[in-house]
């Protein structure tokens, strides 16, 4: 794989590496990626691209242009979530209960590093919008900034995005068109009942009882309404009742993670939860009221482009580099909303699969840095395909 990284990423990549554990250990949470931001914009600025801020409130675009021709987007997360990191490393984050369990300090110096290359690079004609986004870890900082105008202000005709993926070999790059990550919706439960002493549990009308039968009937949705075909999740992740054991309450509170693969299956599943908890706390003589809260959309790669940046991987990486088939994913991502207004595509690359190695979201996990300049130089590649410059044709 070190034979791939282009002379010119290898020779930054200690600084990137560098830039990257300063972020790491300067951890922010979405929307408030200030620090973050500025750093990104010094290293922006001193390259020669023209610098665009405020859009989702801590978003940076930076432009490089290069005559005539089309423009591509890329895009880097950058925010931080709210574990606290046991990994014990030098870089550790130095913010307490807050830390890159996911990457992002290694998605945005990957990008920073494909930067520094092509303002380097008069090799391509066109324009390349680098998109610094917040808050994409359930904030939907992709949303605000289209809200704010992102492709009005900086159209492109394609948008790309790079997440690392623990499990996968160093450097492997993963494609798959079509649906690749599901949506990510959630709705929260209320069960208004009847309290009492739980003593005379027949004075009273147990939310806690409709709560568990409701539990048990949700598992019918994913079992018996959704096609076996179909990939769907339906978690009851929390239920809040009552205080007191001899005390039954009033209402009760379920939490639901609901995910699916299709716009359909989104919407099937909407309807069976809430004739379900309907039905269920009507048949012990209780009310239900549901509150469904749309997330993120399904992610849906574009066909042309997954295939585009699938051959520049093969191109330039081999088959070896490139992930034979890659599953769909049950997690979200709102490069999605991106996605419904441009094609494009989201890809993986590997972080590792060692023995020793977990998930993203766990306070042991860190962005292996032998991925960086793996990254940074495909960015590279991919620009100078798609502008149509020495790594191949355009469009």
């Amino acid at each position: 794989m070190n034979a791939h990284i282009l002379p010119g990423i290898r020779d930054i990549a200690p600084a990137m590496i560098a830039l990257r554990h300063d972020i790491h250990a300067h951890p922010e949470l979405g929307f408030e990626e200030v620090e973050t931001r500025s750093r990104v914009i010094r290293c922006l600025r001193d390259w020669g691209y023209e610098i665009h801020e405020g859009l989702g409130v801590t978003g940076v675009v930076g432009t490089l242009r290069r005559g005539e021709g089309p423009c591509i987007g890329l895009r880097a997360d950058m925010d931080a979530l709210p574990i606290q990191e046991t990994t014990g490393l030098p870089w550790a984050s130095r913010v307490e209960g807050k830390m890159h369990a996911c990457g992002h300090d290694g998605h945005t110096a990957m990008l920073l590093a494909a930067a520094c290359e092509l303002a380097r690079r008069d090799s391509f004609s066109g324009t390349v919008h680098l998109i610094f986004q917040p808050a994409e870890e359930g904030k939907g900082g992709a949303k605000r900034m289209l809200d704010d105008g992102l492709f009005r202000l900086f159209p492109c005709d394609a948008i790309f995005a790079m997440h690392n993926m623990p499990g996968f070999p160093v450097g492997q790059l993963g494609f798959r068109p079509g649906p690749f990550m599901a949506s990510g919706d959630t709705a929260v439960i209320r069960i208004h009942a009847t309290g009492g002493h739980g003593a005379v549990p027949d004075k009273a009308v147990d939310p806690v009882v409709v709560a568990a039968s409701l539990v048990m009937a949700l598992q019918s949705v994913v079992a018996r309404n959704v096609s076996p075909l179909d990939m769907a999740v339906v978690t009851v992740g929390a239920i809040l009742a009552g205080e007191a054991p001899n005390v039954i309450p009033e209402s009760a509170e379920m939490r639901l993670s609901i995910r699916a693969l299709r716009p359909e299956v989104r919407a099937l599943l909407r309807q069976r939860i809430e004739a379900l908890a309907e039905a269920q706390a009507a048949g012990f003589g209780a009310r239900a009221e549901v509150d469904y809260q749309y997330g993120y959309p399904v992610l849906i790669n574009d066909a042309s482009a997954t295939a585009l940046a699938r051959q520049v991987a093969l191109d330039w990486l081999g088959e070896d580099g490139v992930a034979a088939e890659m599953p769909p994913l049950t997690g979200s991502e709102d490069f999605a909303f991106w996605l419904e207004q441009v094609p494009g595509c989201y890809l993986i690359i590997g972080n590792g699969d060692g023995e020793g190695g977990c998930m993203v979201h766990n306070p042991g996990y860190d962005f292996n840095d032998d991925v960086l300049p793996v990254g940074a130089s495909y960015w590279v590649k991919l620009v100078e395909r798609y502008l149509g410059g020495a790594a191949g044709d355009g469009q």
